[in-house]
């Protein structure tokens, strides 16, 4: 019982220490997040493991091979190619990317690495988290996509067409509202997605680390409190669950969105 009483004490005593970033060691001036270190675990592990599986020889894919086959199948069919028509095989790798990345470090994020290592060394307790949670990550991510929807109407349009979607087909009085408009728009649209993934991880896991706060306070309590303690604990798996699906979710949100916005740039015409 002591191990698992220190274990919820250290999970549930200030919810928000879980969810913000804490540097775990410095190169020079500058400090790296437990966060930056779990997006570059999920870079690392992606690189590790898809060219592994990408490899297999086997005629019929099974295991993680099959598993990650037909995700690539359903983003480039029933994602991208309805969106991107004949552009979809040029585009597709980049949004693949994107969604395993945001995927993999969504899913790191549920694994309670600091919560786990508490116990044995105070100094490890801020190891882990959700990468996705924190909005400079969200926002560098976003960057990419920015980069990516304008560089992708550029190659396929040309520049000087591209900018002229810009000034749309409007009274020339009106465009001096309606030009503002559409270049403050190509900065709204990455601003969301960096918003939207940031506050969806984020919401989540601050409101498990209150639900085990609960928990908590049920074991100080003793007696009737340890049936606190399991209706704590049953609520943290109930929402876990739900946490698991939303990795997945946002995952495919940004990814979709992205795909949606790239549309909009290679064929402003649609």
């Amino acid at each position: 019982m002591t191990s698992f009483s220190s274990l919820l004490l250290a999970s549930a005593d200030d919810p928000m220490s879980h969810v913000v970033p804490h540097t775990i060691f410095r190169v020079g001036d500058y400090g790296i997040s437990n966060h930056l270190v779990m997006l570059a675990i999920s870079a690392v592990l992606l690189l590790l493991f898809v060219p592994v599986a990408a490899r297999s020889s086997a005629i019929v894919p099974k295991g993680f091979r099959n598993m990650l086959e037909a995700v690539l199948q359903y983003i480039r069919e029933e994602v991208a190619r309805p969106i991107l028509g004949h552009n979809t095989d040029r585009f597709v790798p980049v949004l693949w990317t994107m969604f395993f990345l945001i995927l993999t470090a969504n899913l790191l994020g549920m694994i309670p690495l600091g919560m786990a290592l508490a116990p044995v060394d105070a100094h490890l307790q801020h190891m882990g988290g959700t990468a996705t949670a924190n909005i400079s990550i969200t926002a560098g991510l976003a960057l990419c996509a920015f980069l990516f929807i304008h560089i992708s109407g550029i190659r396929v349009q040309g520049f000087g067409h591209y900018c002229k979607n810009f000034v749309p087909h409007v009274h020339p009085i009106l465009l001096l509202l309606f030009i503002p408009l559409e270049i403050l728009g190509a900065f709204v649209k990455p601003f969301a997605l960096a918003v939207r993934l940031f506050a969806n991880m984020l919401a989540g896991h601050i409101v498990l680390a209150v639900i085990l706060g609960f928990g908590t306070v049920g074991l100080h309590m003793g007696g009737g409190g340890y049936g606190i303690t399991l209706a704590s604990l049953a609520g943290a798996i109930a929402l876990s669950l739900l946490e698991l699906f939303v990795a997945f979710l946002q995952a495919y949100i940004f990814t979709f969105l992205t795909t949606l916005f790239v549309g909009m740039a290679v064929h402003p015409e649609h």
